[in-house]
């Protein structure tokens, strides 16, 4: 297995990490989790990716079950989950979205679902244009003051965005979001190729990419 930096951070990911999306608890109960995670530690893979979205937090509940009874250290993986649609059938609005209060609740719930003490990275899983983008920098910063997340960033957010972001995160010296996971396949390129150029280049953001099942590249 080869490994990547995540953007200009230290941290060095596989180039392929296992996501579980919304196949875990519908298709894969924590045992069979167990065995494909298994597979994938001892072929190198350190990254493994959820959402408090995905089975309404049932996917990470299985996540967490099966890393735990893998036992493996906790310092030889990483695990991520990600923030804004909520994990429950019908939210109210303080159970979605990005507001600090949502975001840092949304948090100790994964950490909770997922059996570990801290995130390692932490995706806003879409922009919200109902929150100032300066409240949802500074829930991510404080976040990780707190120790528990260690990377935030963005997903399916438009290069303005990202960019608003990671500008006032500097201005106020702030953490500034680390990576961006944007859809890319064949029939869906233009974000990735084009749109986002200016942002590799500007602060050599981290990114990986969503492709089909739950197998995903990581960096660029």
């Amino acid at each position: 297995m080869k490994y990547r930096n995540l953007g200009k951070s230290g941290l060095k990911l596989s180039e392929l990490s296992f996501g579980s999306w919304v196949t875990f608890n519908k298709q894969v109960d924590s045992k069979l989790a167990e065995e494909m995670f298994g597979i994938c530690l001892d072929a190198g893979v350190n990254f493994f990716d959820n959402a408090e979205a995905y089975e309404r937090g049932l996917s990470e509940v299985v996540m967490g079950e099966a890393l735990n009874n893998l036992n493996n250290p906790r310092d030889s993986y990483c695990v991520s989950s990600k923030v804004f649609f909520g994990a429950h059938e019908n939210p109210s609005p303080t159970q979605m979205g990005l507001s600090r209060k949502h975001i840092t609740e949304a948090c100790h719930q994964a950490l909770k679902r997922l059996q570990v003490e801290y995130l390692d990275l932490y995706f806003c899983h879409r922009a919200d244009p109902d929150t100032p983008i300066g409240e949802t920098v500074w829930a991510m910063h404080n976040l990780v003051t707190l120790g528990k997340i260690l990377y935030w960033g963005t997903s399916e957010w438009t290069a303005d965005e990202v960019d608003q972001a990671y500008t006032f995160a500097i201005e106020n010296h702030l953490t500034p979001p680390s990576m961006e996971q944007p859809q890319y396949n064949l029939l869906d390129r233009d974000r990735f190729e084009v749109e986002y150029e200016p942002i590799f280049k500007k602060i050599w953001y981290g990114h990986y990419n969503m492709v089909a099942l739950s197998i995903r590249s990581i960096n660029w």
